[in-house]
Formats: structure tokens, C-alpha cells, sequence
């Protein structure tokens, strides 16, 4: 098998440019999209070049930002404006290649191997894109060249804006050795921090760690960080009209305030895991594991899973789960601004399960009854028109709307895991 030709293209500050392109008289000024900021989901989404030229960053509370940015110009999200706009990125994307796998509505791979003989060189079919986006659309794009999905998207976020990196095999030490260990896909702040705790901050470092030491550390985990670190990687580009099997299923929140108790948590574990079964009755699917996502107020966060005995769909069950996962792993060091619920490793709702001596089917069955009949209301008569009583418990807290008001995502980066 030859040497793969993918380009990763991320749109540069994209929700931001969106909104100047749209917006002409915000073109050169310090912007900041933001959530609602009377809801308090009043966090930077994205920030223009200026803004972020003076200190804004993504995810800093609105305040902060403009302490930083006293010109700061607040916009709203508008996200069906930004879906539409992905969607024109990926119609140029489609010029080139059926294999296009979309990463968030702002990035994409596309493995151009197969292109290379029609359109001419990678980095040719690179500047092309590059100059018929900000040609046609009057937003720009940072786009990696590389050899595999891992390699390529370093190489977008290696110069920023509208920039072109070329990364192949023989200068990939050069480059990519010296780059922080937190520019790696999955190395997130905790994994940083851990990895800092051994001395190990460049990919290089990380790449000259002994496989066998890193999954001691990080389980078999370790050993993906460790190819990913040498360059090697051989994850498909998902194809444009390729029935991709969706492994998981989530939502996650930035509350409206902060949240500081046990009941807190209970409630909006149960608002985002109700979207999130219903999402997956809508697939046709259970889930084999649950998964939280926990983010503090001062943005430091972490994930914990189970595997379950047996896979279910059933909204309670996933919140019961999801709560016991946190009191497990959270002592209330800080408040919390963030959290979320997945349901991972997808199966049809009809698999066959193995019954335990001791499982409560008919109990089961019951609940994933009742479940169907909320469902068909809230379909006949809008989502909140049946809640759960705890949702009366606190009015703010409980005005999220987390089926409508939220992207409820399949999202990942392994396809054959």
C-alpha cells in the first residue's frame, strides 16, 4: 500500500468569520461569539484575530473577555447560519473527493489519494480549496498536508490563518517533535498535566517513551498515544455516502449557573439523559457503556465510563448510572459550569442480551414503555411538554431545553474501534 495523500481543513476563527462575512461592519474588530448571555451560557464559543490578539480565549466566561478586550463586541451564535455555512465548505470539499469526514462543523479530513492524478499534486488540490473557499465564501481555511488523519490535522493547526503546512515522513521529526504534547488529538489538560508530571511536554518526548511505560500510565490508551505521537496512523477517511455506523451518542451543557450540590447534578443528569435516550430510540439503538464529562469553573474537566451488564436505552437507567459515576469520582473540590452524558458502543435495539439470574426484565420493559409514550407526546405536542418532577425543583436549571436547544452528537474519531 503507497503513501496516503490527507489534507485536513479547519476554518479559521469560524463562527467569528461567519458573522463578519455576514456582517461586514464587524470585519476587523474585536468580536466574540458567545452563548446566550442572559441564559449565562456566557462563555467565548470562538473570538476574531483581534480578539484574541488581546487576551480573549475560547471558553472564558463573557466577563473575563472583556476585561481583557474592553472593545469587545458580543455576538450571538446563530448555529443554523454556521451549519449552513459548513455545508457550503463541504460542497467544495465534494469537488475533490468522496472521502470527506467532517470533524465539528468548522473542520474535515479528505483523503485525496485517489484525487491526486485528476487535480493534480496534494498541495495543489490544497491551494486550490484554500482559494476557492475565500473566494466563494469569504471566510479562510488552514489546511494540513500529510500522510494520515493524525499527521494532517497538526498540520492545520500549525500556522493559523489561511496557511498551507506540508508534513511528510522526512520532516516530521523536525516539525512535529518540538510542538507541545498537548497539540495531539486525545491529549487533553488532564492527560497533559500527567504527562508533565513525568517529564515528558513535547510529542517528541512522548514519541521516545516506551509504549509499555505509557499504557502502565494510561492503560491501552497509552499505546494509541504513543503511535500518534510517532506518526503512525492508518484510521480511514469516512466516505461522503458511506452509512457510517454511529458508535455513540451525547449531549453535554454549560449550565445556566453554576452548579454546587449533588441535587444539581441529579437534575441536569437527568435533563441531558433523557435527550440522549431518546436520541438513541430514535436510532434504533442501545447503549453498552455510559459515559460523563465533568468540566469545573475554572474549565478543567474529566470523563468517566461503565460498561453495563446489559445495553439500554431507558432514560432513568442512564441517569442513575451517570449520577452514581459522579459521586464516585467528584468530592466537590469546585463548582461546576459543564457536564454531560453519552451513551456509547451502539447496538441495534433488538440485540440479543444475555440475561443475568437476577435482572428485572419486566421492570425494564415497563419503563422503556413509558419512555416511548413520552416520546410520542413530545413529538405530537413539543419536547417539554412532559417533564419529570425534579425539573420543577429549580426554575433556572430546569428551563433547559436540552433535546431542541442542544446538538445531541454522534461524535468520534475511531471507526473501527
Amino acid at each position: 500500500m503507497g503513501q496516503r495523500h490527507i489534507l485536513h481543513c479547519d476554518c479559521n476563527c469560524f463562527y467569528a468569520s461567519v458573522e463578519m462575512q455576514e456582517h461586514p461592519e464587524l470585519r476587523g474588530k474585536s468580536i466574540a461569539v458567545c452563548g446566550d448571555p442572559e441564559a449565562r451560557h456566557g462563555i467565548v464559543l470562538t473570538a476574531s484575530y483581534p480578539a484574541k490578539r488581546m487576551g480573549v480565549k475560547t471558553g472564558m466566561p463573557i466577563w473575563e473577555a472583556k476585561q481583557h478586550c474592553r472593545d469587545l463586541i458580543v455576538v450571538p451564535a446563530s448555529y443554523g447560519k454556521y451549519q449552513k455555512y459548513s455545508g457550503y465548505v463541504r460542497e467544495v470539499f465534494n469537488d475533490y473527493t468522496d472521502q470527506v469526514e467532517s470533524f465539528g462543523l468548522d473542520e474535515a479530513w479528505l483523503d485525496i489519494t485517489g484525487s491526486v492524478g485528476l487535480f493534480g499534486s496534494p498541495v495543489k488540490i490544497a491551494k486550490e480549496i484554500s482559494v476557492r473557499i475565500k473566494r466563494e465564501l469569504g471566510i479562510t481555511v488552514s489546511i494540513g498536508v500529510s500522510f494520515n488523519k493524525i499527521t494532517a490535522k497538526l498540520g492545520s493547526d500549525y500556522k493559523k490563518p489561511d496557511a498551507i503546512t506540508v508534513i511528510e515522513p522526512d520532516n516530521y521529526k523536525q516539525i512535529v517533535y518540538p510542538l507541545p504534547v498537548g497539540d495531539l488529538l486525545y491529549v487533553g489538560n488532564a492527560t497533559q498535566r500527567k504527562l508533565g508530571s513525568y517529564g515528558i511536554r513535547t510529542i517528541g518526548q512522548l514519541a521516545e517513551t516506551n509504549p509499555e511505560v505509557l499504557k502502565g500510565w494510561f492503560g491501552v490508551m497509552g499505546y494509541t498515544l504513543s503511535a500518534f505521537a510517532r506518526g503512525l496512523d492508518q484510521t480511514p477517511v469516512a466516505k461522503q455516502n458511506a452509512h457510517t455506523v454511529i458508535k455513540s451518542v451525547g449531549n453535554s451543557a454549560t449550565t445556566p449557573r453554576d452548579l454546587t450540590t449533588d441535587e444539581d447534578v441529579w437534575l441536569m443528569l437527568v435533563l441531558l439523559s433523557e435527550s440522549v435516550a431518546m436520541r438513541m430510540r430514535d436510532l434504533g439503538s442501545k447503549c453498552n457503556v455510559v459515559e460523563i464529562y465533568v468540566r469545573d469553573n475554572e474549565l478543567s474537566g474529566f470523563t468517566r465510563r461503565r460498561k453495563l451488564d446489559n445495553p439500554t436505552n431507558v432514560s432513568i437507567e442512564i441517569a442513575r448510572i451517570a449520577f452514581d459515576l459522579f459521586k464516585r469520582n467528584y468530592s466537590w473540590p469546585k463548582p461546576l459550569r459543564g457536564i454531560g452524558v453519552r451513551g456509547a458502543d451502539l447496538c441495534p435495539a433488538d440485540c440479543a442480551v444475555q440475561l443475568g439470574f437476577f435482572s428485572n426484565e419486566e421492570k425494564r420493559e415497563k419503563l422503556e414503555h413509558i419512555d416511548k409514550a413520552v416520546d410520542t407526546l413530545r413529538q405530537r405536542y413539543g419536547y417539554r411538554s412532559v417533564q419529570r418532577a425534579v425539573v420543577y425543583t429549580d426554575p433556572v436549571l430546569g428551563g433547559i431545553n436540552a433535546y431542541d436547544d442542544h446538538n445531541i452528537h454522534p461524535v468520534g474519531y475511531f471507526h473501527t474501534a
